[in-house]
């Protein structure tokens, strides 16, 4: 086995009949939260690509949990591409104590740790590489102090490589979400990130489709800017029996761009919210 090799499940390794190392559960590389910490559940948030609106959903998870009253937080392990903040309207640096590193509350009261709130100006580049940006993540999870968090929400980098593999071996989550779009390209990269999950033996808990479709204001048709939406095959092919479809919308637009999501009022996720709160 090569010393780059990541113990994991080696199912799909080329080296895998021959590497002669002992297989090991996840288990065995899971980190302690830090002590003043309580987290009870985590949710993961994955998309196989780029551009589908993660961060957004996200952040939505993370509201409609907050408004039914939780104690929510997210961590935003997108190191080289953090958007939570902004979302948010937040630009205040986090700060230290002598017992760990505070995370800021945004108006609601959702408690967000995200590189960008440790740089000294926020369109800074983070321009490491990929051992230091997981080692990043795992510290937002050891030395962060958050609390007692009814539900978090871990805000992944896209793709299936170092961040998603550290959460999965380093965090204990209950499921993940994987995020979408409606066009066939995306539709084989999400089975990427189905496949990846199964491989690590962390359940999904649904999929959403973002920029589903767009209601005319006019007429209120229901158009298909980036194609006819295939969510239902896709969740079919799967098994995947939970998903939601989010449209495009200038008044999540105008809310994002105002850090203001918090006051939006759709409701577009109620299905997979429903999920996560039974887990």
């Amino acid at each position: 086995m090569s010393e780059n090799c990541k113990p994991t499940d080696c199912s799909g390794c080329p080296s895998a009949s021959t590497c002669g190392q002992d297989k090991k559960s996840l288990e065995d590389f899971r980190e302690e939260t830090h002590r003043l910490s309580d987290i009870k559940k985590k949710i993961g948030v994955v998309s196989g690509k780029g551009g589908v609106g993660k961060s957004l959903i996200t952040s939505m998870l993370a509201i409609a949990m907050n408004r039914k009253n939780y104690s929510t937080a997210i961590l935003d392990a997108d190191i080289t591409g953090p958007s939570i903040p902004k979302v948010f309207g937040i630009h205040q640096k986090a700060v230290a104590n002598e017992d760990g590193l505070l995370p800021i509350n945004t108006r609601r009261g959702i408690q967000i740790m995200s590189s960008n709130l440790l740089l000294e100006n926020e369109t800074d580049p983070v321009i490491w590489r990929g051992p230091v940006i997981a080692g990043m993540v795992k510290q937002f999870w050891t030395d962060v102090i958050w609390g007692e968090v009814d539900y978090m929400f871990i805000d992944m980098p896209p793709g299936t490589g170092d961040v998603p593999l550290t959460v999965f071996q380093s965090i204990p989550v209950e499921g993940i979400v994987i995020v979408t779009s409606p066009q066939q390209l995306v539709s084989m990269i999400v089975e990427k990130a189905v496949k990846m999950a199964k491989m690590m033996n962390v359940p999904i808990l649904g999929i959403v489709e973002n920029m589903s479709y767009f209601n005319c204001p006019d007429c209120n048709k229901e158009i298909n800017i980036f194609g006819k939406s295939n969510i239902e095959e896709i969740a079919k092919e799967n098994g995947i029996d939970v998903y939601s479809r989010v449209p495009i919308d200038p008044e999540i637009a105008k809310s994002v761009d105002n850090g203001d999501l918090e006051n939006y009022k759709g409701e577009w996720l109620k299905d997979i919210v429903d999920r996560i709160e039974k887990l």
